[in-house]
């Protein structure tokens, strides 16, 4: 595909996600080493963009465990592939925060608090000027 002009880093885009959206991401099998891509919110909490979900094993996360390299694929309107690496959140203050952060509030509906701080999957993104040409 080529593009109409000169393009952003997509680095520079980060700034413009939302504080809750719903993205995909591909990281890599921890067994197998192939890209495995599932759609998941990411959320905004405190200039944190945080991926999480309700306590229980999760392969996306044992896959960050594994790799923490990873690639957000925003939908419309940008349509970018952001490189990322997760970092696990183990704060309990910060992962009490993200769960009590209105954007959030779907959790509370699953979940009661303390399980969630205490043993939700949870990553922070920090997101890197793409590597390669993907």
């Amino acid at each position: 595909m080529t593009a109409a002009g000169p393009q952003p880093d997509p680095a520079d885009l980060v700034g413009m996600l939302e504080p809750a959206m719903t993205v995909d991401i591909t990281t890599l099998g921890r067994n197998s080493g192939l890209p495995r891509r599932i759609e998941i919110w990411m959320f905004l909490v405190d200039g944190r963009y945080v991926i999480t979900g309700t306590p229980g094993p999760r392969d996306w996360y044992a896959n960050v465990l594994a790799n923490p390299d990873l690639t957000v694929h925003t939908g419309p309107p940008a349509h970018v592939d952001l490189a990322a690496t997760a970092q696990p959140v183990t704060d309990p203050r910060f992962r009490h925060r993200v769960f009590t952060a209105p954007h959030t509030a779907w959790y509370l509906t699953r979940t009661p608090l303390d399980q969630l701080v205490a043993t939700s999957p949870m990553v922070q993104l920090d997101f890197r000027a793409s590597s390669h040409g993907d």
